[in-house]
C-alpha cells in the first residue's frame, strides 16, 4: 500500500492548528490548482466550515485541469486532546477513484519559538490502494503520488498562510 508522510511546522497552538485544518474553506482555497471543491452529497455532508466526526464531504476536482473526479470522504475520528498535548483526526474514502484511501492528521506541540510563541508540528500520513492491479500501480508511480504530494503541499501552505506563516 503506497504511503506519503509529510511534516510541517506551523505557528500556533495545537487547538488552533487543528481548527484550521478541519476547515473546508481552507481545502477549497488550497485546491485551486486542481479545481478542488466540496459539492453537496446528501444528509450528513458538508461543503463549508469546520467538519466534525461522522460528517462526509464529496470532493470534485479536475486532475490536470482535464480529468473530472469525485471522491467522498468521511471523518472517522477527531481527538482534540491526546496525552502529551497533541491532537489527531482521520478521514477515509467512502467512495471514489481509489480502492481504499486513508488520511491521518497528527498535531504535536513543539517547544516555543524564539519569541515564546506556540508552535505545532502537523504530520500527514496518506495511504491508498489504486484499482486495476498492475495498471493502478503504474498510475501510482507516474501520476497519483505526485498529485497527492502536490495537493498536500498546497493544503499545508494554505494552513500556514492562515496562521500567519
Amino acid at each position: 500500500m503506497p504511503t506519503i508522510e509529510a511534516r510541517t511546522d506551523l505557528p500556533g497552538d495545537v487547538a488552533t492548528v487543528l481548527a484550521v485544518s478541519l476547515d473546508l474553506d481552507v481545502e477549497r482555497a488550497a485546491g485551486r490548482r486542481h479545481r478542488v471543491h466540496p459539492v453537496p452529497a446528501g444528509p450528513g455532508s458538508r461543503t463549508s466550515g469546520r467538519i466534525g466526526a461522522g460528517e462526509r464531504v464529496r470532493w470534485s476536482l479536475r486532475l490536470y485541469g482535464v480529468v473530472p473526479l469525485r471522491h467522498t470522504t468521511q471523518i472517522l475520528e477527531v481527538h482534540e486532546a491526546l496525552p502529551g498535548g497533541g491532537a489527531r483526526f482521520v478521514d477515509a474514502m467512502v467512495s471514489g477513484a481509489f480502492s481504499a484511501f486513508r488520511h491521518e492528521h497528527l498535531f504535536d506541540p513543539l517547544p516555543p519559538g524564539p519569541d515564546g510563541s506556540a508552535r505545532t508540528r502537523s504530520t500527514d500520513r496518506m495511504t491508498w490502494t489504486s484499482p486495476l492491479g498492475p495498471l493502478g500501480r503504474l498510475a501510482d508511480a507516474l501520476l497519483v503520488r505526485r498529485t497527492l504530494v502536490g495537493l498536500l503541499a498546497d493544503r499545508n501552505a494554505e494552513i500556514g498562510r492562515r496562521l500567519g506563516l
